[in-house]
């Protein structure tokens, strides 16, 4: 049963952790909102699928958001308490370091199941069932936007279609209308017109290219400013939609495997990436013990001087495991050990210095 010390630490650390928690997803849902709006813009996939996508790419990057807003929860929790001297209060009523680490440790158990679960297994599940849909997003002129009846500008300017009628699942079109707009050698713009009686959507086999098959129409191709206009009966004509513009920047193929498939891997990514994501929760019970030495403030010490070298810690430890993930990508590693060693060195750091705190001061001699 816990105490009403412990349930109090407990109230009050969970509450800052799960206001740092909002903060930060506030913050992380504009800047992953950026990044969906670019991909859309490009033709990665269709707008249709964007609030989809930018949910799915959120719960991907809860990890590091959880291990964050854990951190800085904590040092912002306890920091009020130091200032306010509620710790100072309850270290003269003889409560000692267990004391603080009993509720410390409950909240740290919470975070730790957390991020592992969200490490583990629904990070890479959003990523891959992101890549399902987009997938079949792209596959379907209907998720692309178009719609029987009206005019639609298709993905990455790729020009105006409009259709009379549309199968249920998209793939089958009614009677057709393209409109696209190109430039000749010289530079001069020509507009293309295809109309066609019924039609048929496809995908090419490597998944770049979308195409629309049209059957028994005409084609008029007509450079603005000339009268060379082009005119073609046709029986069959495949038009190009908008490629698939593939964003590789931040794509890493192993980010979507399941544990077992990146066990059985043999390849430097898998590596990596298994070791990430085993030693993520480590990550968060050393962030933990890192945020009780740094939390203690005197009252009159500048509110966020504290909080300053806390995040520079933080991103300090963080940068020395991208570090080690790094040569494990690059080959130079084959195993995760200095991973577990930095986290193992931080940790013994940060219980250092907090029991340091506690350590009975001996009194000074005057000579």
């Amino acid at each position: 049963m816990p105490s009403i010390l412990d349930r109090y630490f407990l109230r009050e650390l969970g509450q800052t952790v799960g206001a740092t928690v909002v903060v930060l997803l506030a913050i992380f849902a504009g800047t992953s909102f950026a990044s969906v709006l670019r991909q859309v813009a490009n033709g990665s996939f269709p707008a249709s699928v964007m609030f989809q996508v930018l949910g799915l790419n959120m719960l991907d990057g809860l990890s590091t958001l959880l291990m964050l807003a854990g951190f800085l929860g904590l040092l912002l929790g306890l920091g009020r308490m130091w200032r306010e001297s509620e710790m100072h209060v309850l270290a003269a009523a003889g409560m000692g370091p267990a004391g603080i680490l009993r509720p410390v440790a409950v909240l740290a158990v919470v975070l730790m199941l957390v991020v592992g679960v969200v490490s583990m297994w629904l990070g890479p599940w959003a990523s891959r069932t992101a890549d399902r849909l987009i997938a079949a997003a792209n596959r379907s002129v209907i998720a692309a936007g178009l719609d029987a009846g009206r005019f639609t500008e298709l993905p990455g300017k790729g020009g105006i279609i409009f259709v009379d009628s549309l199968s249920r699942d998209g793939s089958v079109l009614g009677k057709t209308f393209i409109a696209t707009e190109r430039a000749n050698s010289d530079g001069s713009p020509v507009v293309k017109l295809i109309t066609a009686k019924h039609g048929r959507l496809y995908q090419e086999s490597g998944g770049d290219g979308r195409f629309v098959a049209l059957f028994d129409g005409w084609q008029y191709e007509i450079p603005l400013g000339a009268d060379n206009w082009r005119q073609m009966r046709y029986v069959r004509n495949d038009a190009s939609l908008s490629n698939i513009q593939n964003d590789d920047s931040d794509e890493d193929p192993a980010h979507s495997l399941t544990l077992g498939e990146l066990w059985r891997a043999d390849s430097a990514d898998a590596r990596a990436e298994f070791a990430w994501r085993t030693v993520a929760p480590a990550m968060m019970a050393v962030l933990v013990m890192l945020a009780l030495p740094l939390a203690r403030q005197n009252p009159r010490e500048p509110r966020f001087g504290r909080l300053l070298l806390a995040v520079l810690s933080f991103y300090f430890y963080y940068l020395l495991l991208a570090l080690c993930r790094g040569q494990l990508m690059k080959g130079r590693w084959h195993h995760a050990t200095p991973m577990w060693l930095v986290s193992l060195v931080v940790f013994a750091i940060a219980l250092w210095m907090f029991y340091r705190q506690y350590a009975p001061r001996r009194p000074e001699t005057r000579r």
